[in-house]
């Protein structure tokens, strides 16, 4: 199907160049497993499963069934004074799935909603707690929280904050991003470098005093920034500081939740228990928008006061755990634990660690890096024109039937955990045809 060039202006196009693409459109017509079908025919494999958000693969059986009997039975429930019996259960479910049957989960309909839900929590828990002078958050560079004004403030790319400063709260500041391509260029999984760098945490703790600080927020594995991998030690460390100081610690773990790290979310993976994890994406396999926070009981308790029919946390959205949501997330969970994927993303991520660092020694490679099931390809900008290699590379992998992301100059990859060896090692040959064919600087 062929849109004309009239009928592509009206859609004002998310994290796009729309001048680009109006001129050169893409256009994604069906998708089914680990593959999607462009306008022009061409079946071309996802390599970045969706946007992070699709590791079961397109039109999962049991969770398309799932939706449309839900949508028969309850299309919409309202969740304020009222609530449907799967939300609980589904709430219940990934408490136990992260190990943390105690604690409650508040749910919302993207990461960036989860991300501003996990600080208004922080916020108002000291202020609960008799403890109101604990209001700065503290992010890290390079870091994507989402786009919510919350998330924008903690976050660390310049380009997505520069527009907005004027909207931005006061009283927040960032930890330097723990990437050094001197010191871990072409790493295999954790960097031996870096650990120090979470004592930068105790820097700004003597800076702005500890009474004055909520909480600090990382992303467990930078994702949308290039996929950098901790340091070994890193995350422990800010987890001490943080528990020495009274702060909260909170995990953003809506690209590494639900199995990424071939366990369900990363902070088992790191064995780091956070106060509070956000999650989204993966958790309805991407088909119905949804994400959440998991939050430690004792945080919770501490809201518990008051008259028993008062509001105790004035927050929330319309369409906070929505039935079709539901009913997508616990078909997706059906199959994650009853098809055994997150084991499987585990058993396949020495492949892909395998095959991608060998592009190492391509043309434009210039650092390698993974991670469970996702690693990222570092390339050389050209002069003066970043991002125009990846752009090429992206390109010229449509034609190899890869659908690749980008990121500045870097190269993406997150398969679905359906994905065979074979795939995997297929889309690695295909993109090193892609690099050795797009032009030297």
């Amino acid at each position: 199907m062929a849109l004309s060039p009239e009928a592509l202006q009206s859609w004002w196009m998310p994290f796009t160049a729309n001048r680009y693409f109006k001129a050169h459109p893409r256009l994604i017509v069906e998708a089914q497993g680990a593959y999607y079908t462009l306008a022009d025919g061409r079946r071309v494999f996802d390599c970045l499963s969706g946007m992070w958000c699709t590791p079961l693969g397109h039109a999962h059986p049991g969770v398309v069934q799932a939706v449309q009997r839900q949508v028969q039975k309850l299309d919409f429930s309202p969740t304020f004074q009222i609530g449907h019996p799967d939300a609980f259960e589904l709430a219940a479910r990934i408490a136990a799935l992260a190990g943390r049957e105690q604690d409650r989960v508040f749910f919302v309909n993207s990461g960036s909603e989860a991300v501003d839900t996990a600080l208004k929590v922080a916020i108002a828990y000291h202020r609960a707690r008799g403890e109101a002078t604990r209001t700065r958050l503290i992010g890290r560079e390079r870091a994507y929280h989402g786009v919510g004004l919350g998330g924008l403030s903690v976050g660390g790319i310049g380009a997505n904050r520069k527009m907005f400063t004027s909207l931005m709260p006061s009283g927040i500041d960032h930890l330097p991003h723990t990437y050094s391509p001197r010191d871990m260029a072409f790493t295999r999984g954790q960097p031996d470098w870096g650990k120090h760098l979470a004592d930068e945490l105790e820097r700004l703790v003597a800076l702005h005093d500890a009474s004055t600080i909520a909480a600090v927020i990382v992303e467990p594995v930078q994702g949308s920034t290039g996929v950098i991998v901790p340091p070994r030690g890193y995350l422990e460390r800010l987890r001490e500081i943080c528990t020495r100081h009274g702060i909260l610690l909170i995990f953003d773990e809506v690209i590494t939740g639900l199995g990424r790290l071939g366990r369900p979310f990363a902070a088992q993976y790191f064995g780091v228990r956070p106060d509070l994890i956000t999650f989204a994406k993966a958790i309805t396999n991407g088909v119905v928008p949804m994400g959440g926070v998991l939050v430690s009981a004792d945080i919770y308790e501490a809201f518990m006061t008051g008259p028993p029919h008062a509001i105790e946390f004035f927050h929330g959205h319309t369409y906070s755990g929505h039935p079709l949501a539901v009913a997508a997330a616990h078909a997706s969970l059906d199959a994650l634990t009853g098809e055994g994927l997150i084991e499987r993303a585990a058993a396949l991520a020495p492949l892909l660690e395998r095959a991608a660092h060998g592009l190492r020694g391509e043309p434009h490679v210039i650092d390698i890096r993974n991670i469970g099931l996702t690693a990222a390809v570092e390339l050389a900008p050209y002069t003066g024109q970043p991002g125009v290699v990846a752009l090429q590379v992206f390109e010229r992998a449509l034609s190899e039937g890869l659908l690749v992301r980008y990121a500045g100059d870097v190269i993406e990859l997150a398969p679905p955990f359906i994905s065979t060896e074979q795939q995997i090692e297929s889309m690695i040959e295909a993109l090193r045809r892609c690099l050795r064919a797009v032009p030297a600087a």
